[in-house]
């Protein structure tokens, strides 16, 4: 019996010490970015250690030369502005169109969910260059609306199907409760179904923000003015023409993941629960 719990104990720290080395693997990136970022300037260009090998290497002045000097705050003020109104726009959109979808039958709602899922089939690419037509129409370009907009719509079919099999999972029973009680249609929603669905508006809420906070490619397109420049065109600033500010740049790097890293592992447990609960039915 001692020998089989010996044998247990030892395939557990054998399986923990790998998955240790292999954490490590996959974090290494990020490991080397935060080393570079606080190493001086000539140490991050002349060693090849993960961290500053003595202490005079070691130096914080390249997070104070990103946040006063280059005003990289700003950008991302302006990526947290556009992340934030583009996460509560998806909510106020998907909430009740995925419940539309998920309650009521027809030929309309039956087309419109084939034409969410076509929606999701065309890459952002193809919608670039009419976007940047019409939005020039409306003087709309060079503004963070313009980007609010792309991304709210980019981001809004994904997250009425999600939330669509979220009301999938919620018996219909509870609604017919409340309407004998009293409620109207729109009261038994308000009072009885969303409130149950707050997981999976959680979901929503860090797939939506994510993406919003690292999306590049839109950026880059309508944004042209330093002012409302976003963090990831922010980081452009650092890379010359030939060559880049490595030091400053892996500096910005590590201010733009905290805010990102610290909101998934706030959410990381309603993120769970809400794409379990969404994943089946009944």
């Amino acid at each position: 019996m001692k020998s089989k719990n010996t044998q247990k104990k030892i395939i557990n720290v054998v399986i923990y010490i790998i998955f240790a080395v292999l954490l490590f693997l996959l974090l290494l990136p990020l490991i080397s970015m935060f080393g570079t970022a606080i190493k001086t300037h000539d140490a991050a260009l002349m060693t090849t250690s993960l961290f500053p090998e003595k202490l005079s290497d070691f130096s914080l002045e390249n997070f104070g030369y990103v946040m006063i000097k280059m005003k990289f705050g700003k950008n991302l003020l302006n990526s947290a502005i556009v992340s934030i109104v583009v996460t509560l726009a998806c909510i106020f959109c998907a909430a009740p169109a995925g419940y539309a979808i998920s309650r009521f039958k027809g030929p309309y709602f039956k087309f419109y969910s084939i034409l969410l899922l076509l929606l999701q089939m065309f890459p952002i690419m193809l919608m670039l260059m009419p976007q940047y037509l019409i939005f020039t129409k409306l003087h709309i370009t060079n503004s963070l609306l313009s980007i609010i907009i792309s991304y709210t719509t980019g981001n809004l079919a994904f997250s009425i199907w999600l939330l669509k099999g979220f009301y999938d999972s919620i018996p219909l029973e509870l609604e017919q409760a409340a309407m004998v009680d009293g409620c109207t249609k729109f009261r038994a929603f308000l009072t009885v179904v969303f409130p149950l669905t707050l997981p999976g508006i959680a979901t929503v809420s860090v797939f939506t923000m994510l993406n919003a906070w690292n999306e590049y490619t839109v950026a880059s397109v309508f944004l042209k003015k330093d002012a409302i420049m976003t963090m990831t065109l922010g980081l452009q600033k650092f890379v010359q023409q030939n060559g880049a500010d490595w030091p400053s740049l892996m500096a910005a790097a590590c201010i733009a993941t905290v805010p990102a890293i610290v909101f998934v592992i706030f959410s990381q447990k309603y993120l769970i629960e809400g794409m379990t609960a969404g994943a089946v039915k009944g």
